[in-house]
């Protein structure tokens, strides 16, 4: 969504896909994001948070779990996100080849206050279930 500022990171910055990587990697007791895409090698320069997020799903799945429903809130005192919680939710889905009804993506403002509320950051944070994979 067009806005006047962007996150400075050392891959794109996708706040809402790293709290969700890491959230699927923790579940698993897999290692974290800055572990298996370090910020110390180049090619994470400016890669893809959505190609992260699959690479991280796809190691969940072969330690033998899949996604059951993942909760997600972002704080951002600006761009309002709420208009786009739909599109948010249904590209996490398809990232994740999983139902958009396993998706919940809450926005939330900082109302003035802290650094989210002066506009010094945007923070997300999810927790996932997962379900072993019978086999």
């Amino acid at each position: 969504m067009p806005h006047d500022r962007h996150a400075v990171g050392h891959s794109d910055a996708d706040v809402l896909l790293h709290a969700v990587t890491d959230a699927l990697l923790g579940a698993a007791g897999l290692p974290d994001i800055g572990v298996l895409f370090p910020n110390t090698e180049e090619v994470n320069r400016g890669r893809d948070s959505a190609d992260m997020l699959r690479l991280a799903y796809d190691r969940v799945v072969a330690a033998g779990y899949r996604l059951a429903n993942l909760d997600a809130v972002v704080h951002a005192q600006r761009p309002k996100l709420s208009p786009h919680k739909a599109a948010i939710v249904d590209r996490v889905a398809a990232i994740l080849g999983v139902e958009p009804s396993q998706v919940n993506v809450k926005a939330k403002t900082g109302e003035g206050v802290g650094p989210v509320g002066l506009e010094e950051l945007i923070e997300a944070r999810c927790v996932v279930l997962l379900e072993q994979i019978k086999t």
